[in-house]
Protein backbone atom coordinates (compact mmCIF):
# COMPACT_ATOMS: atom_id res chain seq x y z
CA UNK A 1 0.00 0.00 0.00
CA UNK A 2 1.13 3.52 -1.13
CA UNK A 3 1.58 5.76 1.97
CA UNK A 4 0.39 9.40 1.90
CA UNK A 5 1.02 12.25 4.44
CA UNK A 6 -2.92 11.43 5.10
CA UNK A 7 -1.63 7.83 6.36
CA UNK A 8 1.12 9.58 8.56
CA UNK A 9 -1.08 11.82 10.33
CA UNK A 10 -3.53 9.16 11.44
CA UNK A 11 -0.90 6.84 12.62
CA UNK A 12 0.84 9.76 14.57
CA UNK A 13 -2.66 10.93 16.25
CA UNK A 14 -3.03 7.18 16.89
CA UNK A 15 0.58 6.52 18.84
CA UNK A 16 0.27 9.91 20.77
CA UNK A 17 -3.35 8.99 22.10
CA UNK A 18 -1.76 5.87 23.16
CA UNK A 19 1.67 7.51 24.56
CA UNK A 20 -0.85 10.10 26.34
CA UNK A 21 -2.42 7.54 28.32
CA UNK A 22 1.26 5.76 29.08
CA UNK A 23 2.96 8.62 31.43
CA UNK A 24 0.52 8.45 34.39
CA UNK A 25 -0.21 5.08 34.28
CA UNK A 26 3.64 4.25 33.98
CA UNK A 27 3.68 6.52 37.12
CA UNK A 28 1.29 4.49 39.12
CA UNK A 29 3.46 1.80 39.06
CA UNK A 30 7.29 3.07 39.03
CA UNK A 31 8.98 2.95 41.60
CA UNK A 32 6.82 1.60 43.86
CA UNK A 33 5.45 -1.32 42.41
CA UNK A 34 8.31 -2.43 39.66
CA UNK A 35 11.37 -0.43 39.29
CA UNK A 36 11.78 1.16 36.23
CA UNK A 37 14.49 -0.66 34.58
CA UNK A 38 12.99 -3.57 34.92
CA UNK A 39 9.67 -1.89 33.31
CA UNK A 40 11.50 -1.05 30.59
CA UNK A 41 13.45 -4.66 29.87
CA UNK A 42 9.77 -5.77 29.93
CA UNK A 43 9.17 -3.61 27.41
CA UNK A 44 12.00 -3.84 24.81
CA UNK A 45 12.29 -8.09 25.58
CA UNK A 46 8.56 -8.04 24.99
CA UNK A 47 8.36 -5.84 22.13
CA UNK A 48 11.06 -7.50 20.33
CA UNK A 49 9.30 -11.14 20.78
CA UNK A 50 6.55 -9.47 18.90
CA UNK A 51 7.97 -8.01 16.12
CA UNK A 52 9.90 -11.04 15.31
CA UNK A 53 6.67 -13.11 15.44
CA UNK A 54 4.90 -10.53 13.37
CA UNK A 55 7.37 -10.73 10.90
CA UNK A 56 7.28 -14.61 10.59
CA UNK A 57 3.64 -13.66 8.92
CA UNK A 58 4.61 -11.04 6.20
CA UNK A 59 6.99 -10.91 3.48
CA UNK A 60 10.39 -10.92 4.18
CA UNK A 61 12.46 -7.93 3.37
CA UNK A 62 16.31 -8.10 2.67
CA UNK A 63 18.28 -5.89 4.58
CA UNK A 64 22.05 -5.35 3.41
CA UNK A 65 24.32 -5.54 5.97
CA UNK A 66 25.55 -1.83 5.83
CA UNK A 67 21.93 -0.86 6.98
CA UNK A 68 21.57 -4.15 9.80
CA UNK A 69 24.69 -1.88 11.22
CA UNK A 70 22.38 1.65 10.57
CA UNK A 71 19.34 0.20 12.35
CA UNK A 72 21.68 -0.59 15.33
CA UNK A 73 22.90 2.92 16.00
CA UNK A 74 19.04 3.98 15.13
CA UNK A 75 17.74 1.85 18.09
CA UNK A 76 20.57 3.33 20.23
CA UNK A 77 19.30 6.79 19.61
CA UNK A 78 15.44 5.92 19.02
CA UNK A 79 15.16 3.73 21.83
CA UNK A 80 17.92 2.86 24.30
CA UNK A 81 19.45 6.50 24.88
CA UNK A 82 14.89 7.28 24.91
CA UNK A 83 13.35 4.73 26.74
CA UNK A 84 16.04 4.26 29.42
CA UNK A 85 16.58 7.29 30.53
CA UNK A 86 13.06 8.54 30.05
CA UNK A 87 11.88 5.79 33.05
CA UNK A 88 14.63 6.35 35.23
CA UNK A 89 13.72 10.59 35.16
CA UNK A 90 10.21 9.55 35.18
CA UNK A 91 10.10 7.72 38.57
CA UNK A 92 12.71 10.53 39.83
CA UNK A 93 10.37 13.75 38.74
CA UNK A 94 6.38 14.78 38.75
CA UNK A 95 4.82 13.85 36.17
CA UNK A 96 3.80 17.80 35.24
CA UNK A 97 7.48 17.69 34.94
CA UNK A 98 8.24 15.07 32.67
CA UNK A 99 5.43 16.42 30.47
CA UNK A 100 6.91 19.76 30.33
CA UNK A 101 10.58 18.77 29.69
CA UNK A 102 8.83 15.87 27.15
CA UNK A 103 7.10 19.01 25.32
CA UNK A 104 10.33 20.72 23.95
CA UNK A 105 10.70 17.70 21.59
CA UNK A 106 9.61 19.55 18.84
CA UNK A 107 11.21 22.67 19.33
CA UNK A 108 14.86 20.61 19.70
CA UNK A 109 13.73 18.91 16.90
CA UNK A 110 13.13 21.89 13.98
CA UNK A 111 16.12 23.16 15.55
CA UNK A 112 18.55 19.92 14.82
CA UNK A 113 16.40 19.41 11.58
CA UNK A 114 17.93 22.84 10.34
CA UNK A 115 21.25 21.63 11.66
CA UNK A 116 21.67 18.46 10.26
CA UNK A 117 19.28 17.63 6.70
CA UNK A 118 19.12 21.71 6.33
CA UNK A 119 15.21 21.96 6.64
CA UNK A 120 14.45 25.57 7.17
CA UNK A 121 13.13 26.87 9.70
CA UNK A 122 9.91 29.71 8.35
CA UNK A 123 8.28 31.91 10.16
CA UNK A 124 5.07 29.62 9.45
CA UNK A 125 6.93 26.55 11.15
CA UNK A 126 8.25 28.57 13.99
CA UNK A 127 4.94 29.90 14.90
CA UNK A 128 3.47 26.72 14.57
CA UNK A 129 5.51 24.89 17.09
CA UNK A 130 5.29 28.19 19.75
CA UNK A 131 1.41 28.13 19.54
CA UNK A 132 1.61 24.26 19.87
CA UNK A 133 4.06 24.87 22.72
CA UNK A 134 2.08 27.50 24.43
CA UNK A 135 -1.38 24.90 24.49
CA UNK A 136 0.57 22.07 25.85
CA UNK A 137 2.29 24.92 28.80
CA UNK A 138 -0.99 26.58 29.31
CA UNK A 139 -2.64 22.69 30.22
CA UNK A 140 0.61 21.48 32.10
CA UNK A 141 0.93 24.69 34.53
CA UNK A 142 -3.02 24.47 35.44
CA UNK A 143 -3.17 20.79 35.89
CA UNK A 144 -4.01 19.32 39.71
CA UNK A 145 -2.99 15.89 38.94
CA UNK A 146 0.99 17.00 40.31
CA UNK A 147 1.48 14.67 43.30
CA UNK A 148 4.94 15.12 44.24
CA UNK A 149 7.56 17.66 43.93
CA UNK A 150 9.93 18.13 40.87
CA UNK A 151 13.55 16.69 40.79
CA UNK A 152 16.33 18.19 38.76
CA UNK A 153 18.13 15.84 38.04
CA UNK A 154 15.07 13.60 36.86
CA UNK A 155 14.21 16.57 34.57
CA UNK A 156 17.53 16.90 32.64
CA UNK A 157 17.78 12.88 32.80
CA UNK A 158 14.21 12.94 30.52
CA UNK A 159 15.63 16.49 28.58
CA UNK A 160 18.66 13.83 27.71
CA UNK A 161 15.88 11.23 26.50
CA UNK A 162 14.14 13.83 24.20
CA UNK A 163 17.19 14.87 22.75
CA UNK A 164 18.15 11.55 21.85
CA UNK A 165 15.30 10.94 20.55
CA UNK A 166 15.02 14.52 18.21
CA UNK A 167 17.74 13.29 16.63
CA UNK A 168 17.05 9.79 15.59
CA UNK A 169 14.14 11.47 14.34
CA UNK A 170 16.35 13.67 12.03
CA UNK A 171 19.22 11.58 11.51
CA UNK A 172 17.61 8.05 10.35
CA UNK A 173 14.22 9.21 8.51
CA UNK A 174 15.65 8.41 5.02
CA UNK A 175 17.00 5.04 6.77
CA UNK A 176 13.61 4.49 8.19
CA UNK A 177 11.37 5.08 5.21
CA UNK A 178 13.60 2.08 3.40
CA UNK A 179 11.79 -0.65 4.70
CA UNK A 180 8.64 -1.42 6.17
CA UNK A 181 7.88 -1.28 10.12
CA UNK A 182 8.41 -4.12 10.83
CA UNK A 183 11.77 -5.28 9.66
CA UNK A 184 12.94 -1.81 10.74
CA UNK A 185 11.47 -2.25 14.77
CA UNK A 186 12.48 -5.75 14.85
CA UNK A 187 15.70 -5.20 14.28
CA UNK A 188 15.87 -2.15 16.47
CA UNK A 189 14.04 -3.60 19.49
CA UNK A 190 16.41 -6.87 19.27
CA UNK A 191 19.47 -4.27 19.20
CA UNK A 192 17.92 -2.44 21.57
CA UNK A 193 17.07 -5.18 24.20
CA UNK A 194 20.67 -6.83 23.82
CA UNK A 195 22.75 -3.43 24.31
CA UNK A 196 20.26 -2.72 27.44
CA UNK A 197 20.64 -6.06 29.07
CA UNK A 198 23.96 -5.10 30.96
CA UNK A 199 22.75 -2.20 32.52
CA UNK A 200 19.45 -3.80 33.22
CA UNK A 201 20.38 -7.34 34.67
CA UNK A 202 20.63 -6.17 38.35
CA UNK A 203 17.28 -4.57 38.65
CA UNK A 204 15.94 -7.65 36.95
CA UNK A 205 17.26 -9.93 38.71
CA UNK A 206 16.30 -8.07 42.11
CA UNK A 207 12.45 -7.50 40.82
CA UNK A 208 10.18 -10.12 42.42
CA UNK A 209 8.00 -10.56 40.08
CA UNK A 210 6.12 -13.41 40.77
CA UNK A 211 4.71 -10.78 43.89
CA UNK A 212 2.51 -8.92 41.80
CA UNK A 213 -0.62 -8.98 41.22
CA UNK A 214 -2.99 -8.90 38.18
CA UNK A 215 -3.44 -5.01 38.09
CA UNK A 216 0.15 -5.04 37.81
CA UNK A 217 0.56 -6.95 35.28
CA UNK A 218 -2.69 -5.51 33.07
CA UNK A 219 -1.04 -2.24 33.39
CA UNK A 220 2.42 -3.80 32.16
CA UNK A 221 0.32 -5.48 29.41
CA UNK A 222 -0.87 -1.79 28.41
CA UNK A 223 2.72 -0.38 28.24
CA UNK A 224 4.69 -3.09 26.44
CA UNK A 225 1.60 -3.85 24.08
CA UNK A 226 0.28 -1.09 23.53
CA UNK A 227 2.77 1.81 24.24
CA UNK A 228 5.51 0.11 22.92
CA UNK A 229 4.88 -2.05 20.28
CA UNK A 230 1.74 -0.89 18.45
CA UNK A 231 3.16 2.76 19.05
CA UNK A 232 6.74 1.87 17.33
CA UNK A 233 4.88 0.49 14.17
CA UNK A 234 2.92 3.59 13.66
CA UNK A 235 5.57 6.20 14.22
CA UNK A 236 7.53 4.73 11.13
CA UNK A 237 4.63 5.11 8.77
CA UNK A 238 5.01 9.34 10.16
CA UNK A 239 8.40 9.19 9.60
CA UNK A 240 8.15 7.99 5.99
CA UNK A 241 5.49 10.56 5.14
CA UNK A 242 5.80 13.73 7.14
CA UNK A 243 9.11 16.08 8.36
CA UNK A 244 10.65 15.40 11.29
CA UNK A 245 9.25 18.89 13.03
CA UNK A 246 5.51 17.68 12.28
CA UNK A 247 6.05 14.49 13.75
CA UNK A 248 7.48 15.70 16.84
CA UNK A 249 4.31 18.44 17.14
CA UNK A 250 2.12 15.43 18.22
CA UNK A 251 3.54 15.06 20.98
CA UNK A 252 2.10 17.89 22.49
CA UNK A 253 -1.40 15.86 21.72
CA UNK A 254 0.20 13.62 25.22
CA UNK A 255 -0.95 16.08 28.23
CA UNK A 256 -3.86 16.92 26.62
CA UNK A 257 -4.47 12.69 26.39
CA UNK A 258 -3.83 12.67 30.02
CA UNK A 259 -5.65 15.62 30.96
CA UNK A 260 -8.99 14.15 29.66
CA UNK A 261 -8.43 10.62 31.26
CA UNK A 262 -7.99 12.58 34.31
CA UNK A 263 -11.37 14.41 33.89
CA UNK A 264 -12.74 10.87 33.04
CA UNK A 265 -11.61 8.97 36.29
CA UNK A 266 -13.37 11.58 38.12
CA UNK A 267 -9.71 12.96 38.93
CA UNK A 268 -9.97 16.28 37.50
CA UNK A 269 -12.01 18.72 36.81
CA UNK A 270 -12.79 19.80 33.03
CA UNK A 271 -12.74 23.72 32.32
CA UNK A 272 -11.99 26.52 29.84
CA UNK A 273 -7.99 25.75 29.92
CA UNK A 274 -8.79 21.90 28.13
CA UNK A 275 -10.12 23.49 25.72
CA UNK A 276 -8.04 26.75 24.90
CA UNK A 277 -4.82 24.31 25.13
CA UNK A 278 -6.73 21.64 22.65
CA UNK A 279 -7.30 24.00 20.03
CA UNK A 280 -4.14 25.60 20.27
CA UNK A 281 -2.38 22.51 19.71
CA UNK A 282 -3.97 21.38 17.14
CA UNK A 283 -3.69 24.64 15.56
CA UNK A 284 0.32 24.34 16.26
CA UNK A 285 0.12 21.45 14.29
CA UNK A 286 -1.63 22.56 11.16
CA UNK A 287 0.22 26.12 10.84
CA UNK A 288 3.42 23.56 10.75
CA UNK A 289 1.80 21.47 8.07
CA UNK A 290 1.55 24.29 6.40
CA UNK A 291 4.66 25.48 5.78
CA UNK A 292 7.16 25.22 2.97
CA UNK A 293 9.75 21.74 3.13
CA UNK A 294 13.13 22.67 1.89
CA UNK A 295 12.38 20.58 -1.50
CA UNK A 296 9.20 22.75 -1.94
CA UNK A 297 11.25 26.03 -1.53
CA UNK A 298 13.81 25.08 -4.12
CA UNK A 299 11.09 23.78 -6.71
CA UNK A 300 9.55 27.48 -6.11
CA UNK A 301 13.00 28.96 -6.51
CA UNK A 302 13.85 27.03 -9.77
CA UNK A 303 10.18 28.02 -11.24
CA UNK A 304 11.20 31.71 -10.71
CA UNK A 305 14.35 31.13 -12.14
CA UNK A 306 12.89 29.65 -15.11
CA UNK A 307 10.41 32.31 -15.18
CA UNK A 308 12.97 34.97 -15.86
Amino acid sequence: MLLTKKHGHIALFGANLIFGLNTPLSRTIIPELIDPFSLTFLRLAGSTALFWLLSLFLKKEKVPFKDIILLFFASIFGIVLNQVPYITGLSMTSPIDASLVTSMLPIITMLLAALIIREPITWLKAIGVLVGASGAFILIMNSTNGNGKGNITGDLIILSAALSFALYLTIFKKLISKYSPVTTMKWMFLFATIVSYPVLRKSIAHTDFMAMDLSVWLRIGYIVVFATFITYLLIPIGQKTVRPTTLSMYNYMQPIVASFVAVGLGMDSFGYEKIISTLLVFAGVYIVTQSKSRAQMEQEKLRKQEQQ
